[in-house]
């Protein structure tokens, strides 16, 4: 009897140990889980990103040699703005962002990835290969549209396969490569520029390709071909990088309930909450964007004509302050989940007033272009784009979530461009109305800091199931 005691008491303490050797074993696979989540997240975030790095890209590769393409194919400041109009500025990502923000919804996210940046090389050639303006408004429009098909796609992707914890992290990382992109296309182009560092071996490779006699605006021109060229070289690796991702588990999970593009374009503009977040993020994300699509294209133009400085030390102004975007949003990354919204909101805006305040109290220097220029830096780093791309995720159901962002950055864009048009003839042939301009660009400041700090919702820490139950039911 004793021994059949004792035996029992080992065995229980046997299966104990197990069980405890078991339950050890499943914390320590749910951490290594948890862990292969998070790089697995942060993997395909870094590789989606590259997105941004290409859109920002295009915007600033076009304007750092404005200037460039103006004297070699003796373009006006009408050209210049129908340039704006189309590009990746403005309308060409509005037309492709209503395509592909609906064609995410309906064939998948994988489904952008594996094909938009073929078209987006395609137009980066068309440009490189340019020699009149037609050609060159075409790349300009082709290397748009692609830009507009990728956006919606890109930021959905990355809040889906973000952890609930890090999903503004992600999205600043793709911010930070919207910053990355215009910084390096700024320091290659103020190294091939004429007189740069490296424009012996640009004036080499002209003389090859154009022949031996190719001189003045025609050689100079060929410093922006080989910007161009860098980014069908990172669009190449994007394209390989992003076509081996798996399909958002999220898409796969809407996607068994099948629905056409037009049903759920239908369901977007039938159901009042999706409308009524349509209005409020489009509100935001337009007012600021009409000031930022004229940061974006005519900076470094601006630095020329209204500060009077060379093309080469315009992009090192510009490319300071793309610097100071990546260094503040890296920051921002490590708050974003963890502190209210509204505080870096309200901040970035404030620091984007601020910047024009330094224009209507006059260009008196390099001082003062130094400050416009780090100012505007900060915004961008805090800057309502981060926050649209965040909500925009967040706020729609999976099955029109993308095809909700594409149509918001369709009528973002198509008004921009609308509205670079008009800044060409309010900022004059040599900024003469520049003052008039930064009176409008803190008019629209302010209204995108008054409508959001309204309506900032409270998404923090929240599951994007969670976010959608809270919103709009079980129906979705």
């Amino acid at each position: 009897m004793c021994s059949s005691v004792i035996r029992l008491i080992h065995s229980l303490k046997d299966g104990l140990k197990l069980k405890n050797d078991s339950i050890e074993n499943a914390i320590r696979i749910t951490k290594y889980i948890n862990t292969m989540s998070k790089k697995s997240s942060l993997k395909s975030t870094i590789a989606v990103s590259l997105t941004n790095y290409l859109d920002a890209g295009a915007i600033v590769a076009g304007a750092s040699g404005l200037t460039l393409w103006q004297k070699y194919l003796g373009l006006s400041e009408l050209h210049l703005g129908w340039l704006n109009f189309i590009s990746a500025n403005a309308l060409g990502a509005a037309i492709g962002a209503i395509i592909g923000g609906f064609l995410a919804d309906r064939f998948g996210r994988k489904f952008i990835f594996t094909y938009n940046l073929l078209v987006y090389m395609t137009g980066v050639l068309i440009v490189m290969c340019s020699v009149n303006f037609p050609m060159l408004l075409a790349g300009f429009l082709v290397t748009g549209i692609s830009v507009g098909i990728g956006v919606p796609a890109s930021w959905t992707y990355i809040s889906e396969s973000s952890e609930v914890n890090n999903r503004g992290r992600n999205i600043c990382i793709s911010q930070m490569s919207w910053g990355f992109g215009p910084m390096i296309i700024l320091l290659l182009g103020m190294f091939f520029a004429p007189g740069g560092y490296l424009f012996g071996w640009v004036e080499s490779l002209a003389r090859a390709i154009g022949g031996a006699d190719i001189a003045g605006d025609a050689l100079n021109v060929f410093s922006s071909r080989v910007v161009f060229f860098s980014l069908f070289v990172v669009a190449l690796v994007a394209w390989l990088l992003q076509r081996r991702l798996d399909e958002s588990s999220e898409f796969t999970a809407t996607h068994e309930k099948k629905s056409s593009i037009v049903d759920n374009i239908k369901l977007l503009f039938t159901n009042k909450i999706a409308v009524r977040t349509v209005v409020f993020l489009a509100s935001i994300y337009l007012t600021w964007n009409l000031v930022a699509s004229v940061m974006g294209f005519f900076q470094p133009h601006i630095y020329e004509t209204a500060g009077g400085v060379s093309n080469e030390y315009a992009n090192m102004l510009s490319c300071a302050g793309w610097f100071t975007v990546v260094a503040i949003t890296f920051g921002l990354s490590f708050l974003i989940d963890r502190l209210p919204h509204k505080l870096f909101y309200v901040l970035g805006l404030v620091a984007a007033i601020a910047t024009w305040l330094v224009i209507i109290k006059g260009v008196t220097g390099l001082g003062s272009l130094w400050a416009f220029s780090i100012l505007w830096g900060i915004n961008g780093g805090l800057s309502v784009q981060i926050f649209y791309a965040l909500w925009g995720s967040e706020l729609f159901p999976a099955k029109f979530r993308a095809g909700a962002q594409g149509l918001m950055f369709f009528v973002v864009r198509g008004l921009s461009a609308i509205w670079g048009l008009v800044f060409t003839y309010i900022y004059g042939e040599n900024g003469e109305g520049f003052t008039l301009a930064a009176y409008c660009m803190i008019a629209l400041l302010l209204l995108s800091l008054v409508i959001g700090v309204i309506g900032c919702p409270n998404t923090r820490g929240k599951s994007l199931a969670q976010i959608t139950k809270e919103r709009y039911g079980y129906d979705f």
